[in-house]
């Protein structure tokens, strides 16, 4: 079978970018090195939120939002610096990509039957001017269904390519080298890997059992980031983040490895942006973990108190959901790895989410009776099943009690009793009044004047010390690795710029090898639910423009 276009990795990215090629009746092979169970990728995994602007829901929740203050949000959080060269392409596809949410995104997404959760969520405050990092409004847009939701349609869409002969999907087929003839990308080759039962995100076997070469008129990379990869991530730390943590946790599968950012660079890729990338701060060691040190995230709403391993409280504004870069700049800058919560029952049952479709059952299979469950005193099941199995949890309920506990669980004996108990003593003399000096408390505050927060995401300020909001809770958090922010670098059609400043002839890229768009869309900080935006975006701009080249 001849293909007019080959992409290499069958995640959100590629299975977008397939589908746009299909429909315009051209042929795709589609190779992954996974099962076929891994087919999504981590997209599967994910909360499913994604960036919209100036949405019905937005409207009907009483947000005021317009492209124009996403375009200065954006700017705010982005801090393009290398405007001539390596940020050239991320800035404009960063452009575009606003104008893609602020217009047509919704209603594409729609039009395939992808539904939203009613309330839209807040992610990255900021607690910055207004041309700073962050959100100024809520944007943060649950897909009904999560992850799984967002992936159907399009998982839809290439199965029924390969029922009517327009897809190939060969998965176990391992790339090692993109084949280049006369600085023309002509096709791939590789090793096709053993079988493999392995559900989705466990490790599959690497044993090699053929090779394979196939060609085509067009090459396309969705491989994903470098997230399941520690080594790299270490080695392209930036210095402005402190120094390269010793101990984190995995918030992809291991498979995410960055192989192919390699490969393509050997066949004339450039790479850019190397030193930008995306971790959590709130990561939790999974106590049912799918892949090796599988780290979930926290969604925390505003109100726990944030404090490093010393005990000391973190300043203004590394609050809990404000500026995940600015608070892994402040953890990794105190010495130590690791960072605390602390919290009391009334927080926790209202303000804790976990990251993650499998996490959030009762969106992701669409049960209106389970979601309504949330209201109800207590926390959610699966946060619950964290505080009851979870290693990083501890319960007590005094707080002289509780800082014992903690420092027994790290074995560090950093934690002073007294130093804690006066940094929340002081804390709560600030609630006696409606106003205060205290920007945590002003920020909790002002959260519940918008309507989605004062329902389901912030809890009515108290006293942390208050007996009748207790137990008091702590939970050890770690570093979670997520998101690659640079990659290749590609231009708004999704080809890949070679080192000359030129498109590589028969490459193209997108999702998170490409940084999701241009090498770097996002520049340094995101304002998240931008990454499985920007997989679908960069995905559907290079399978158009493939079909273009095609015709």
């Amino acid at each position: 079978m001849s293909f007019d276009a080959i992409v290499v990795g069958a995640g959100l990215a590629g299975i977008v970018a397939a589908s746009e090629i299909v429909d315009a009746g051209k042929k795709v092979l589609l190779l992954d090195q996974e099962p076929e169970a891994s087919l999504g990728g981590q997209a599967w995994w994910s909360f499913g939120g994604l960036f919209l602007v100036d949405s019905p829901k937005q409207r009907r929740m009483g947000i005021k939002d317009s492209r124009e203050l996403a375009w200065q949000d954006w700017l705010g959080s982005a801090g393009f610096d290398r405007d001539e060269d390596e940020d050239y392409w991320a800035k404009k596809w960063a452009e575009a990509y606003v104008d893609f949410a602020a217009g047509e995104k919704r209603q594409w997404l729609h039009d395939m039957g992808v539904r939203f959760f009613p309330v839209v969520g807040w992610a990255e405050r900021g607690g910055y001017l207004a041309e700073g990092h962050g959100n100024s409004v809520p944007r943060f847009h649950i897909v009904w269904g999560t992850g799984p939701g967002l992936v159907k349609p399009f998982e839809a869409r290439v199965r029924k390519a390969i029922a009517n002969g327009l897809v190939d999907y060969r998965p176990r087929h391992r790339v090692n080298e993109l084949l280049t003839e006369k600085g023309v990308v002509i096709g791939v080759s590789g090793d096709i890997l053993v079988p493999s039962n392995a559900a989705r995100g466990e490790a599959s076997s690497r044993e090699v059992i053929g090779e394979f070469e196939f060609h085509a008129k067009v090459i396309i990379v969705t491989s994903g980031g470098i997230g399941g990869n520690h080594e790299l991530i270490r080695k392209n730390w930036p210095s402005r983040l402190g120094k390269a943590p010793k101990n984190m946790i995995s918030g992809v599968p291991e498979h995410v490895d960055g192989r192919m950012l390699t490969i393509s660079k050997k066949a004339g890729g450039r790479i850019v942006n190397r030193d930008r990338m995306w971790h959590y701060t709130e990561g939790i060691k999974n106590w049912n973990p799918v892949w090796p040190m599988h780290g979930i995230r926290i969604l925390p709403g505003p109100s726990s108190l944030w404090f490093d391993a010393t005990g000391r409280r973190f300043p203004t504004p590394t609050f809990p959901g404000f500026d995940t870069l600015g608070t892994l700049e402040a953890i990794s800058k105190s010495g130590y790895d690791y960072s605390w919560f602390i919290l009391t029952q009334k927080i926790i049952e209202k303000e804790f989410a976990l990251s993650g479709s499998e996490q959030n059952p009762d969106l992701t299979e669409k049960s209106i009776r389970k979601v309504l469950s949330r209201v109800l005193p207590g926390p959610t099941a699966p946060v619950k099943a964290f505080m009851d199995h979870g290693e990083d949890f501890v319960i007590a309920g005094n707080l002289e009690e509780l800082v014992a506990e903690m420092n027994k669980l790290t074995g560090d004996n950093l934690l002073s009793f007294e130093e804690i108990e006066r940094q929340i003593v002081a804390r709560d003399r600030e609630i006696d009044n409606k106003f205060t000096k205290d920007l945590q408390i002003t920020a909790m505050r002002g959260a519940r004047h918008y309507l989605g927060d004062k329902l389901i995401r912030v809890a009515p300020p108290h006293k942390i010390l208050d007996p009748k909001a207790g137990p008091l809770i702590a939970v050890r958090l770690n570093i979670v690795t997520r998101k690659t922010l640079g990659g290749l670098q590609t231009d708004l059609s999704g080809r890949v710029i070679g080192a000359d400043g030129n498109p590589v002839p028969g490459l193209y890229a997108a999702g998170e090898v490409s940084g999701f768009g241009g090498g770097g869309v996002h520049g340094y900080r995101s304002l998240e639910g931008t990454f499985l935006g920007g997989c679908l975006f960069s995905g559907r701009q290079a399978g158009r423009a493939i079909v273009k080249e095609l015709m």
